[in-house]
């Protein structure tokens, strides 16, 4: 299929970031509200975000192989169909349980999880085998971050939205959102054919630990980089978050509008980022390099100087967010094109998992340091720093240019 026909398969597959990120984000504004109706403490309505996200981390290896072995549209599909019938559980729950319904919806947002694995981190993958071009694949995972990061930018003030109607609505409305994916999928997104080889799990086991070892030296780099990057990221919106209700008394629609600024920045980069490193390997090492120098610059910025001031923090958190917004692009670039297909859902699986353990550590810990901001932010430099130098050091294309489909990707090979 000629690649500019694909405009429909690319939309329909980003789809799937941007409504698995508002069934997530879009409930944090709304917590508080959740937690008064349900009468349960602050501890339990955080675990509704929680347990979505760490059933996740345990499920996206395992969902990773299954595409490898079974092909990504199908896995994606009954991801996609698990999450909804999650979605389903907790929405009618909340609204025919009233204020016993707490463990149910708990139990529905765990499976509403382990559908979700099965869906976004296969995604990047499927962009992967769908282009054979490096510079269109490159356009089209910049494409998927710039939707994943759509979701973060609406959902906070669609959520507040939602729940003025009534309380259970943000719950309610994820197995509606998530059936508009799901026939996306099915009726626009044509994966290319392909062989499939019938690989036994304790082979399937070899062959990551043979690429593990033989790629290891970039792999577990950009796996940290991307991991650190999340925890950076959820950790200064949680703080942002926190200061503009408790130090500014802001909440609901402006509050969401407020949080969206630095999420739009990471929008908007990330577009541009996916459309400008094309097949260019040395570029993407270059775009991770400066996003991660904004990044730490501004968050070394935020630690000298007087955060709670709100014009200043949003712009700070601006900067920051436009150097994530270079960065991560580029690592899925990488990280997708380095691959051979046959291993290539697996590994970019592994890949989701550590980013989504950044993204439940870093509202922890900056929920810990929030009356200590200075050391916060200098927590976030230290690891910005740290995250540049492992980019300058262990990721290294060559310039020699490759004009064909990458089947073995090895840092030194372009």
């Amino acid at each position: 299929m000629n690649e500019k026909k694909k405009k429909w398969d690319l939309a329909a597959i980003s789809s799937i970031p941007l409504i698995m990120t508002l069934a997530n984000s879009m409930l944090i504004p709304v917590l508080p509200l959740m937690q008064k109706k349900l009468k349960i403490s602050s501890v339990q309505s955080s675990l509704i975000i929680t347990v979505y996200a760490a059933v996740s981390i345990l499920f996206i290896p395992f969902a990773g192989y299954l595409s490898d072995r079974y092909g990504r549209k199908p896995v994606i599909v009954t991801g996609l169909s698990i999450a909804a019938a999650g979605g389903l559980i907790s929405g009618l729950a909340a609204m025919l349980m009233d204020n016993h319904a707490y463990g149910v919806i708990l139990a529905g947002r765990l499976i509403q999880g382990i559908g979700a694995a099965g869906a976004f981190p296969i995604v990047l993958p499927l962009v992967g085998d769908m282009f054979d071009n490096e510079e269109a694949v490159s356009s089209g995972l910049g494409m998927i971050e710039t939707s994943n990061t759509l979701g973060k930018v609406v959902s906070p003030v669609f959520g507040s939205v939602l729940a003025i109607v009534v309380w259970y609505l943000p719950l309610a409305v994820i197995p509606v959102i998530s059936a508009i994916s799901i026939a996306a999928v099915i009726f626009l997104v044509k994966v290319p054919t392909k062989e499939k080889t019938k690989v036994k799990f304790k082979e399937f086991l070899t062959s990551i630990k043979s690429i593990l070892s033989e790629k290891g030296h970039w792999l577990y780099a950009i796996f940290a980089i991307g991991g650190n990057i999340m925890f950076i990221m959820f950790g200064f919106l949680y703080y942002l978050s926190s200061v503009l209700e408790d130090h500014y008394h802001i909440e609901g629609i402006k509050k969401g509008a407020l949080l969206a600024i630095p999420l739009c920045a990471i929008c908007l980069a990330a577009f541009i980022t996916g459309k400008l490193v094309g097949e260019n390997k040395s570029k993407m090492k270059w775009f991770t390099a400066a996003g991660l120098s904004l990044l730490a610059a501004s968050m070394l910025t935020c630690g000298i100087m007087d955060t709670k001031g709100l014009v200043l923090l949003n712009t700070f958190m601006f900067i920051g967010g436009t150097g994530i917004g270079l960065a991560l692009p580029s690592l899925d670039a990488l990280i997708t094109e380095g691959i051979d297909k046959k291993q290539r859902g697996t590994i970019t699986s592994i890949y989701s998992s550590a980013r989504f353990i950044g993204v439940a550590c870093g509202p922890l810990v900056a929920s810990l340091l929030l009356n200590k901001d200075a050391w916060l932010f200098y927590l976030f430099t230290a690891i910005a720093c740290a995250c540049l130098l492992i980019a300058l050091f262990f990721i290294k294309p060559a310039k020699k240019k490759m004009h064909k489909p990458i089947r073995a990707f090895k840092v030194t090979d372009k």
